[in-house]
């Protein structure tokens, strides 16, 4: 019995088990290098893509490498893929290949990162703290697959593990929210001063997520905003 105890203390403190909350002013943080200390999170929709938006913030140590966003299936490890890349900038993967958005650094305060994709034209497009940059083509034609692994802090290089301590993510991460479209630049806009515009695939204010290793959930560091969804 005691042994059984002891088991059930070290899972609890690896792992909390999904929740479904609201997340409003709060953040994932990931205080060190690691490959144990992730957050799985849990589409509320579940069917293929045929476009995208991914909204966040994220305030990252900058002296290094690392993933941002990672949405994998059993077909592709990269089938979605937010990274950072110190001295080259921001890719962005679909399906696998990606595109870089070249930035020879990334500023050292948190940064709202938007990024969308559609298949009818394969245009990219990337928006950081509210202002686009060039938008760019990558895999027209393309259907993104369905029974996704969703993972914060951790690059996957097989479904829902494979994970490298060199590109985690060390520093805080949050108000993630994910569309199953395209956000207009006005709609974009409007989520970054606060607004969220009911996100239908993940949503920030009722998140179901799952912590592994030191993630701790800590108030918010960017500018609070307490805008209405619409």
């Amino acid at each position: 019995m005691e042994k059984l105890l002891w088991c059930l203390l070290i899972t609890i403190s690896f792992s909390q088990a999904f929740g479904h909350e609201d997340m409003s002013k709060q953040a994932f943080v990931f205080p060190g290098v690691s490959a144990t200390a992730y957050v799985s999170l849990e589409a509320e929709s579940k069917k293929p893509l045929e476009a995208f938006t991914v909204c966040l913030y994220a305030h990252a140590d900058v002296s290094r490498s690392f993933s941002i966003f990672s949405y994998a299936t059993k077909t592709s490890f990269n089938e979605i893929l937010l990274f950072w890349t110190r001295g080259q900038g921001f890719s962005i993967a679909v399906g696998g290949p990606e595109i870089l958005f070249s930035a020879s650094e990334i500023p050292e305060v948190p940064t709202h990162i938007c990024a969308t994709w559609e298949s009818a034209t394969g245009i990219v497009e990337l928006w950081l703290d509210g202002k686009p940059r060039v938008r760019k083509s990558l895999q027209k034609g393309y259907i993104v697959g369905t029974n996704a692994s969703i993972i914060l802090g951790q690059e996957q290089d097989s479904h829902g593990g494979g994970f490298d301590a060199n590109q985690s993510l060390v520093g805080d991460i949050g108000d993630v929210n994910m569309w199953d479209f395209v956000l207009s630049p006005e709609q974009i806009n409007a989520v970054y001063v606060g607004r969220v515009f009911s996100p239908n695939v993940l949503n920030w204010r009722a998140l179901k997520y799952e912590t592994h290793g030191d993630v701790f959930i800590k108030p918010q560091l960017w500018p609070l905003t307490d805008c209405c969804e619409s």
